[in-house]
């Protein structure tokens, strides 16, 4: 029995409601609840403190002799509204609380709430709508039995693998094969699905299929980063079924064994060259089996989803592109490797790990989930894609420049200076680092003359197939582009003075 007596104690100390039922262990509905009959009857604690509990309890709530008289929601209406999407039982709760607060009425609490909902369900024999609403759910899964195509080659039997949509209000099914159960084939399937049911579901409970759900425990949920992303495309929420729990996508597990022997059964007998003579006989029983009249009930599955496709969520603008996921380190020359190609990325981020989404026309790069670099995917394998924001100032200040523009420059000089140019520009991995070494050389020529210049790339060739614009600087620092002066002649009529072999004491003495 609630506790009246400490209720109007405590509250006459100016103690708010929540910590008075934090402090008795009840919910503050009751303490509001107590409240309001206390004041209805004209009681205070000091009114309260000499009567016992059961006279108490018999003033405040008079009918009920000591007990509250609650008001019996109205279960048919809730029933009803429970059949809405977005609608559950607690928000159905709280506006039954505001009703009987605006009528001074005593709300059940949530638990006796949901209990009597339950027995009413059962006495009338409806159904529940907790997992039926319309535009609610989506489930997903692959069927265990399969198809064949005949490879028209060799003449080998594949395998083709049937993936299965339901939503679980109308029944409404979707069917596609493939050739495996990969990523491309699920991702795939769940775009195509949503299309043919020309909308989306709030929700997408699929299997714990690796493709999908990476881990799945009680206290932690990690879904395949390539699936989050669908999700987040087309504003859905995966919520995948327990582990070994099949009822937690009931419908599509039924919906597989119908689309099995109605559908794969069926055509059991019949060869198929190619997929997609596969998937337009599937689409065909497909179409069927969402017209065929129901056995036990009226209606049909497409009768029912008519109603349901108004409930879905529209589809995005655009369709989602299936996209990879890989990790990339950025190495000195501020560019990221990806399956051979090269991409830039700002050149404060050398030496960071990046993050890098590809599809199957865009590479774009990611440093602690912000996108950082966009490029148009490369097919060319050492190819790069480089973008002048992403350059050193040093480096940006030559983009006006290209490649052919110093190789012609230098042509004009002569054919020494040109091969030292092309060694400069392909001694780089990305051309424009080689810009700034280009520039400094050609411009010698202004400073030595270009005949110099051309000789001492000569020289410097001698020495090395690629030199570089510090060893051209110094040959003509040194001179070492001029060839050597030759000594003048010497006239044999001119000779210099002679020692004879007295003055060294070899001539004997006298």
């Amino acid at each position: 029995m609630t506790n009246y007596r400490e209720i109007l104690r405590l509250s006459s100390l100016g103690i708010n409601n929540k910590q008075i039922a934090e402090g008795m262990g009840i919910a503050r509905q009751t303490v509001v609840t107590a409240l309001q009959r206390a004041a209805a009857q004209g009681l205070d604690w000091q009114a309260a403190e000499p009567l016992s509990d059961r006279e108490l309890a018999a003033r405040m709530f008079p009918q009920g002799a000591g007990k509250p008289s609650y008001k019996l929601p109205d279960y048919e209406s809730i029933h009803r509204e429970l059949a809405k999407p977005g609608v559950t039982q607690q928000l159905l709760w709280f506006e039954y609380c505001d009703k009987c607060r605006a009528t001074g009425e005593i709300p059940y609490q949530l638990t006796q709430f949901k209990t009597h909902y339950r027995e009413y369900v059962v006495k009338t024999k409806a159904t529940m709508h907790i997992n039926r609403k319309p535009g609610e759910l989506m489930e997903v899964d692959w069927a265990g039995q399969t198809a064949f195509i005949v490879d028209a080659d060799t003449g080998e039997a594949l395998d083709a693998y049937l993936f299965v949509a339901a939503l679980p209000y109308s029944g409404y099914a979707y069917a596609e094969a493939f050739l495996g159960q990969n990523q491309e084939a699920w991702i795939t399937a769940h775009v195509n699905a949503y299309n043919y049911f020309g909308g989306v579901t709030r929700i997408l409970v699929p299997d714990n299929l690796k493709t999908g759900v990476i881990k799945n425990t009680k206290s932690e949920l990690v879904l395949n980063r390539t699936y989050q992303e669908l999700a987040e495309h087309y504003g859905t929420a995966v919520i995948p079924a327990r582990v070994r729990t099949p009822k937690d996508k009931a419908t599509v597990e039924g919906t597989v064994g119908i689309v099995s022997t109605f559908i794969l059964a069926a055509i059991r007998n019949q060869k198929f060259f190619s997929l997609r003579e596969l998937n337009e006989v599937v689409r065909e029983r497909l179409h069927t089996l969402n017209h065929k009249p129901f056995q036990k009930k009226d209606g049909s599955r497409a009768l029912l989803f008519a109603e349901e496709r108004a409930a879905l969520l529209p589809l995005p603008q655009n369709v989602y592109e299936m996209a990879s996921w890989k990790t990339a380190k950025v190495s000195f020359n501020y560019h990221i490797e990806v399956d051979g190609r090269f991409y830039s990325v700002p050149y404060e981020y050398i030496k960071r790990q990046m993050d890098v989404r590809i599809t199957r026309n865009v590479v774009e790069v990611f440093f602690e989930g912000i996108r950082i670099s966009s490029h148009i995917r490369l097919y060319d394998k050492d190819k790069y894609s480089t973008q002048d924001a992403h350059m050193p100032p040093n480096h940006q200040q030559y983009t006006q420049w290209n490649g052919d523009r110093f190789r012609k420059w230098a042509a004009k000089i002569g054919p020494q200076t040109a091969c030292v140019i092309e060694s400069i520009l392909t001694g780089y991995k990305v051309e424009q680092q080689g810009y700034r070494a280009c520039m400094a050389l050609l411009k010698l020529g202004d400073s030595y003359t270009p005949e110099r210049l051309e000789a001492a790339c000569d020289k410097a060739l001698f020495y090395t197939p690629r030199p570089s614009y510090k060893s051209i600087q110094t040959i003509l620092k040194s001179g070492g582009d001029r060839p050597p002066e030759s000594p003048p002649p010497i006239s044999p009529t001119t000779h210099g003075f002679t020692r004879g072999a007295d003055y060294y004491g070899r001539g004997g003495r006298k």
